[in-house]
């Protein structure tokens, strides 16, 4: 059963398994309205016109079914290989049959490898492999629409993987051996499809409906069962299929007429489209998977799993609550060294002390969640209280240093779902940035913090100050571990501020302030289930509302 899990679980992975884009099911639908439309353009007077022969088109006609089959087979055996799905056996096993016949038709087609060809065998041969090349794939494809849906444990293969592709590839083989006997060995006994080369027998119309009808059948089953790519996909071949057969059946077209070459043109086309679209969604996933690697590359990068710099993270994060400590202590010491000790200043320091010792063990605690592999606890968060709450941390830097500080903070600002530790860590460390930028500027020092929302309903938060800036050539560097602009800076608490905001599924960036200065933003995507309760709510008050007022 745990095997059965791990497959069910790769399939959202899988081309078989995955479901088609709107845009996919738009390009299937146009591809499907021109072959209806090339085909009213054709079935007309212009079908039965001769056109002279062209000795090298059959030959590359038949090469790149060959070719495009026998890949499309190859590509879904290996996806059978990893699902295991009887169906996905079936399916390949019909591609391979498809690229096999072409074999025996290439060497019946008069005048390609000898006048009459190069078995021996009659028109009638010839036309009775080319129909039963198409109904033995549309029941292939019939086939695969009814296992697909099976119960799990009813259709997945139990047995050597190899042993069923052996299989598959071995009854194919059988299949086209014993069509090409039959036609070849058994061609006087064989009903007659043609009275000559253009007049067809009475027999001929119930025969090449077979296909036709199988094509309908199997299009309808696949439209009712559709579910992924490869469902989606399958449907235009059948409808491909159907076109084909209706241009060069219906009535029957002479060899080397515009209809005849239309159809084999349209024979080539209907067996690329599950390639071109099988190639083309490996290689979006290769892309995605490459995408992913390397976010997972960054964010290993990011959390600096190193002994030497989680130490260094650490003694970074707490060295703006062990300073604040420090000048509670002094501050305390020096209300109870007066002549009249100031007992309840003193005691509001040693509460201060608590507060940034508590707040230590909590950055220190983020951090070490920060480096685990363990989910970060988080609720719903009010932005605007972790300004307040950092500007109260820093506050006594903030005056300290003579800094002004300006708030500008959006009364309807969403909440956001994250770690209240980790997100007050990034704000403190931007503010105290912004403390030390301005420590040696002259003239007026305004640390602004604003809040707002976002046009995509997230939640943006800027710093700015009106120190030196940032330069030009260190934008792009300022959040890469290790560099820093400050003189005894370990270049660690940006890299960290933009980790955190990024595992909450945010982004930080810098941009200069003007006249001068830096302005520090991120963006964090709001809570969902908070945003659709205040949706709610305001539902509610609007009936209300239009209740009272009726």
């Amino acid at each position: 059963m745990i095997g059965t899990a791990a497959v069910l679980n790769e399939q959202d992975f899988i081309l078989s398994s995955l479901a088609p884009s709107p845009g996919q099911k738009r390009l299937a639908l146009a591809v499907v309205l021109v072959l209806v439309l090339a085909f009213f353009l054709i079935a007309g007077p212009l079908a039965p016109v001769q056109f002279r022969r062209v000795e090298a088109f059959f030959p590359t006609y038949a090469t790149a079914i060959f070719v495009n089959n026998s890949i499309t087979a190859v590509l879904l055996f290996a996806q059978f290989s990893i699902l295991r799905s009887r169906a996905l056996l079936v399916i390949s096993s019909g591609y391979l049959f498809t690229a096999l016949m072409l074999i025996p038709r290439m060497m019946m087609f008069p005048g390609l490898f000898a006048p009459t060809g190069l078995l021996g065998a009659s028109l009638q041969s010839s036309l009775w492999i080319y129909l039963m090349t198409h109904a033995g794939f549309t029941l292939s494809v019939i086939a695969y629409a009814l296992l697909k849906d099976r119960d799990p444990t009813k259709r997945l293969h139990r047995g050597s993987v190899r042993a069923a592709i052996l299989a598959g590839v071995g009854v194919a083989l059988s299949l086209v051996g014993a069509a090409t006997y039959a036609v070849t060995a058994d061609d006087p006994s064989l009903p007659a499809l043609m009275l000559d080369t253009v007049r067809p027998a009475p027999l001929y119309p119930y025969v090449a409906a077979i296909p036709l009808l199988l094509s309908v059948a199997a299009g309808a089953l696949l439209w009712v069962r559709r579910r992924s790519i490869l469902d989606l996909w399958l449907m235009v071949v059948m409808c491909a299929y159907a076109v084909e057969i209706c241009l060069v059946a219906f009535p029957v077209r002479p060899r080397f007429s515009v209809g005849w070459y239309s159809s084999r043109i349209l024979e080539v086309l209907s067996g690329s489209f599950v390639l071109f679209v099988l190639l083309y969604e490996i290689t979006t996933l290769y892309a995605r998977l490459l995408r992913a690697l390397s976010a997972l590359g960054r964010e290993r990068a990011a959390r600096l799993m190193t002994g030497d710099v989680v130490s260094a993270s650490i003694a970074h994060e707490i060295r703006q609550p062990l300073a604040a400590m420090t000048a509670s202590a002094a501050a305390g010491r020096r209300w109870l060294k007066r002549e009249t000790p100031d007992i309840p200043e003193a005691l509001a320091m040693f509460d201060a002390i608590s507060t940034c010792g508590q707040r230590a063990s909590a950055v220190i605690e983020g951090i070490r969640a920060m480096f685990r592999k363990d989910p970060a606890t988080r609720t719903a968060i009010d932005l605007n209280d972790l300004v307040s709450a950092a500007l109260g941390l820093l506050g006594g830097e903030l005056r300290a240093h003579r800094i002004t500080v300006r708030t500008e903070a959006s009364r309807q600002l969403p909440r956001v779902n994250g770690d209240r530790v980790q997100l007050q860590q990034v704000l403190v460390n931007l503010i105290a940035n912004a403390i030390d930028s301005m420590a040696d500027t002259d003239g007026p020092r305004e640390l602004s913090v604003e809040s707002r929302i976002h046009e995509t309903g997230g939640v943006v938060i800027s710093v700015a100050d009106v120190g030196p800036g940032i330069a030009p050539a260190d934008m792009d560097r300022i959040f890469k571990p290790h560099f820093t602009t400050k003189a005894h800076g370990m270049g660690l608490g940006l890299s960290i501020c933009r980790s955190i905001v990024e595992a909450h599924d945010g982004q930080l960036w810098v941009s200069a302030n003007e006249p001068h200065g830096a302005v520090f933003q991120f963006l964090v995507p709001a809570d969902a289930s908070a945003a659709s309760s205040r949706r709610r709510g305001k539902r509610a008050s609007a009936r209300r509302r239009a209740g009272q007022g009726g």
